[in-house]
C-alpha cells in the first residue's frame, strides 16, 4: 500500500483493489497548504474543525466517518476509537473529542491519531490493536507535543511512524518545529521522502521514523 501525505494531518492511503482513504482533509484557507483535490471512496473526520474536517475537498466519497465504531467499505476494515481529549484548549470545533482510526488492509494496519491530545489509556490502546504504521501528531497546539508523542509511539510500539501536524513553511496553524519531535525521539535530522510505500516484507522489527514532504493534489 502507498501512503501520501498532504500536510497537517490529511493523508491519502491506496492500495490495489481496496478503497483508498482520506484522512482529514483541511480547508486551505485554515490550515494553510494547497486547496486539496482528491478522490477517494473513503474520508475520515478526527473531529470538527476546518482544519480537519473539509470533506467537500474530496470528490467521489461514498462514506464519510466522523466516529467511533467498526466499518468494512471496499475490502478495507476500519475501527473507530473515541478518545478523551485534553484540557480543552481547543483551537477550534467541539471541545475535546477526538478519533482515532486504524485502517487494516488485509493485514498492514495504519493508525491515524487525529488531535490527539493525551497519553491514551491502556483500554484505547488495547483497543486499537497491533499497529504497523502509526500518523501522530507530534507539533503541539490541538495535538500532542513532542514529549507526549514519543510516548505514546512507546506504548503502540509501531513498526513505523509517521509525524504529522507541526509547523512547516506553508501551515498557517501555529504549531511546534518537527526537530523538536525528531530530537525527543533521540535522531539525527531525517530526509524527507514523498511517499512510503508499506508491504509486510518491508515492516521494520524495531520502531523507523518516516518523514514525508507534503504533495500538492
Amino acid at each position: 500500500m502507498e501512503i501520501t501525505w498532504y500536510g497537517h494531518s490529511c493523508f491519502r492511503l491506496t492500495e490495489r483493489n481496496f478503497a483508498t482513504v482520506v484522512t482529514d482533509p483541511f480547508d486551505s484557507t485554515t490550515a494553510g497548504y494547497s486547496p486539496l483535490k482528491l478522490k477517494a471512496e473513503i474520508v475520515t473526520v478526527s473531529h470538527d474543525a476546518a482544519g480537519h474536517n473539509y470533506t467537500d475537498a474530496v470528490k467521489g466519497t461514498t462514506h464519510v466517518i466522523d466516529g467511533p465504531g467498526e466499518f468494512e467499505i471496499g475490502d478495507v476494515f476500519i475501527t473507530g476509537v473515541q478518545t478523551e481529549g485534553g484540557s480543552g484548549k481547543k483551537k477550534s470545533g467541539n471541545g475535546t473529542r477526538n478519533t482515532l482510526y486504524v485502517f487494516d488492509y488485509d493485514g498492514i494496519t495504519v493508525a491515524h491519531l487525529g488531535d490527539l491530545q493525551q497519553v491514551p489509556s491502556q483500554a484505547e490502546i488495547e483497543a486499537l490493536g497491533t499497529v504497523n504504521v502509526a500518523l501522530v501528531p507530534v507539533g503541539g497546539g490541538g495535538g500532542l507535543n513532542a514529549a507526549k508523542a514519543a510516548e505514546v509511539i512507546s506504548l503502540l510500539e509501531p513498526n513505523l511512524v509517521i509525524p504529522m501536524h507541526y509547523a512547516t513553511a506553508d501551515s498557517k496553524i501555529t504549531l511546534e518545529s518537527l526537530n523538536k519531535f525528531i530530537k525527543e525521539m533521540g535522531l539525527s535530522k531525517q530526509d524527507a521522502q514523498p511517499s512510503l510505500k508499506v508491504s509486510r516484507s518491508s515492516l521494520p522489527d524495531e520502531t523507523h521514523v518516516i518523514v514525508l514532504e507534503y504533495q500538492k493534489s
